[in-house]
């Protein structure tokens, strides 16, 4: 068997000091997320996270900062490795009656403090870890990535 990472893409969008979050259930439980998900086959990463925060948020967003690219493995499932690519940027033209991904329960608007709250079930630490460097202000260019389609 052949190993791979999970490509994964979030969004971390602020607006009046709370950040777009998702509830979202996974096999059963409750998690707080950014809006994220997978990169799909011949997408490029920015495609990605602008499609993912419309599914689970039903906000369009418009990336313009990568915030970090983080490497997870997750202890739950040792095999299985996340690598995150965390954008920051803005949201406009909500389509409030677009129906969500299945495993999303709503959406939120939270203050960081709220996201922090130890009552959250959290989906990783890569939550955390993206809001951090987030606010202590890591603004990476959007040209780090080059999409080669030969």
């Amino acid at each position: 068997m052949t190993w791979k990472p999970h490509l994964t893409v979030a969004a971390i969008i602020k607006q009046d000091n709370r950040f777009l979050m998702v509830e979202e259930l996974v096999q059963g439980e409750r998690y707080l997320n950014q809006p994220a998900g997978h990169l799909e086959e011949n997408e490029s990463l920015t495609a990605a996270v602008i499609r993912e925060t419309l599914e689970e948020t039903a906000w369009h967003f418009q990336p313009e900062f990568i915030v970090g690219i983080y490497r997870w493995r997750n202890p739950r499932q040792p095999s299985a490795t996340y690598i995150r690519v965390a954008f920051s940027g803005a949201v406009a033209d909500h389509e409030p009656d677009r129906t969500l991904d299945q495993e999303i329960l709503r959406t939120l608007w939270l203050p960081q403090e709220e996201i922090r709250n130890p009552r959250n079930s959290l989906r990783s630490p890569l939550v955390i870890r993206a809001l951090d460097d987030y606010l202590a202000g890591a603004q990476y260019p959007l040209a780090l990535l080059t999409d080669l389609d030969d």
